[in-house]
């Protein structure tokens, strides 16, 4: 390993202890990925070790703390036993006694299972390395079946490493843990928290593909399960995966991409059960809405233009159109054999949409409020100059 990743045994908070770089750190700088954050695991110590060298601790389920210069993580070796259903459904062990190789046991991929000593040596119990060589995710051990969260996982590094495969054992282990029921113990904004993660990914696809594959998507989301035999299903899954290569695709408009596989009153349903937050959730409901009507918009009448515009609140919030613009892209990019075409239609819509929004925010109500107008009467007003801009625009772009 590289120098760099040697633990500073200089360091006063540190020294004497038996510190190892784990998880998903290590597992980049195998990839030669950059590494932005380190966890560390503290073998044959104490809490009171650690509060002692002005360690703070953060941890509510086990001990973790954080070093008082670097603010890394640092948590006591564990081991863990269940006792409920659940990913809470556990109780730990972190005495002195606990060894690393325990505690990298109860990890869930091999490729996250390995550590780095303070002299930069790679300590690889369980073969991650060769896993990771070999593009395979496969669980350490048969605890992996203990906590259902550890499926998402799995269904989240294979979208983000998606050219990995998935162990036919690992698989027949996630079929087994759907089997006992164990999937319907995830907690809604934990499901939520992995989904959102993997659809920021290249090719988010693969966190639904991935699911189907191992029988978990119907205990963890049966609206989107029922939809898979769907012609909806299929372009929302490859304008899912266009977005993933759109800078400009937020986690909303992917959210709101996979929603188009789903009928409108599951979309609500599922948003609820979610707990999704407010941005997606808008999104969600407007492309289902809106989004598949939007091509030729720059051949209708101004009023239905300026409806378009009213519809994800344009006239307060112009910068929306950057996501109706990211939303169109993804989904119309997906014809066949016409996506140029429907591109080309699309941009001339978005264009007229944006001239349309930046001659209406040019409009001046002053003549109107020295007339006395307001209420009813100025709203009128406001609106027939709208539709006066928009008229403008179009007869702009026809020329």
């Amino acid at each position: 390993m590289s120098q760099h990743t040697k633990t500073d045994v200089s360091d006063p908070a540190t020294e004497g202890l038996a510190v190892y770089q784990v998880g998903g750190s290590v597992r980049d700088e195998l990839l030669g990925l950059p590494v932005s954050d380190r966890d560390y695991v503290v073998v044959g110590a104490d809490p009171e070790t650690m509060k002692a060298r002005g360690f703070r601790s953060v941890g509510q389920d086990f001990p973790v703390f954080l070093h008082p210069k670097t603010h890394e993580e640092y948590a006591l070796a564990r081991t863990e036993r269940k006792k409920g259903h659940g990913y809470r459904g556990f109780e730990f062990e972190t005495g002195r006694a606990v060894t690393l190789e325990q505690d990298l046991a109860r990890r869930d991929l091999t490729i996250n299972a390995m550590a780095i000593d303070a002299d930069g040596q790679l300590i690889d119990p369980y073969n991650g390395r060769l896993d990771l060589a070999q593009g395979i995710l496969r669980h350490v051990s048969d605890a992996f079946r203990e906590d259902p969260v550890r499926v998402l996982r799995l269904a989240r590094f294979a979208t983000r490493f998606d050219q990995f495969s998935v162990a036919d054992s690992t698989v027949a282990l996630c079929q087994e843990m759907q089997a006992s029921g164990e999937l319907s113990y995830l907690v809604p904004e934990r499901v939520w928290q992995e989904m959102a993660k993997a659809l920021m990914h290249q090719q988010p696809s693969r966190f639904v593909s991935v699911l189907f594959d191992i029988g978990a998507l119907q205990a963890i989301w049966p609206e989107l399960h029922a939809a898979t035999q769907t012609p909806a299903f299929d372009q929302a899954l490859r304008a899912l995966d266009l977005a993933g290569h759109d800078p400009q695709a937020s986690l909303a408009v992917r959210f709101a991409l996979l929603c188009l596989a789903l009928p409108a009153a599951s979309i609500a349903s599922s948003c609820d059960h979610f707990r999704v937050p407010n941005e997606p959730r808008y999104w969600a409901g407007w492309a289902s809405q809106h989004l598949v009507a939007l091509p030729g918009v720059a051949g209708r009448t101004p009023k239905q233009v300026l409806a378009l515009i009213q519809s994800f609140d344009g006239l307060r919030q112009p910068q929306r159109l950057s996501r109706v613009h990211a939303l169109a892209r993804a989904y119309f990019g997906t014809a066949p054999d016409g996506a140029s075409q429907a591109l080309q239609v699309i941009e001339q819509d978005i264009d007229l949409v944006a001239c349309s929004l930046q001659a209406i925010q040019s409009i001046d109500p002053t003549p109107w409020v020295a007339q006395g107008l307001s209420g009813q009467e100025m709203a009128q007003a406001m609106e027939t100059a709208r539709v006066a801009c928009i008229a403008r625009c179009q007869s702009q772009g026809q020329s």
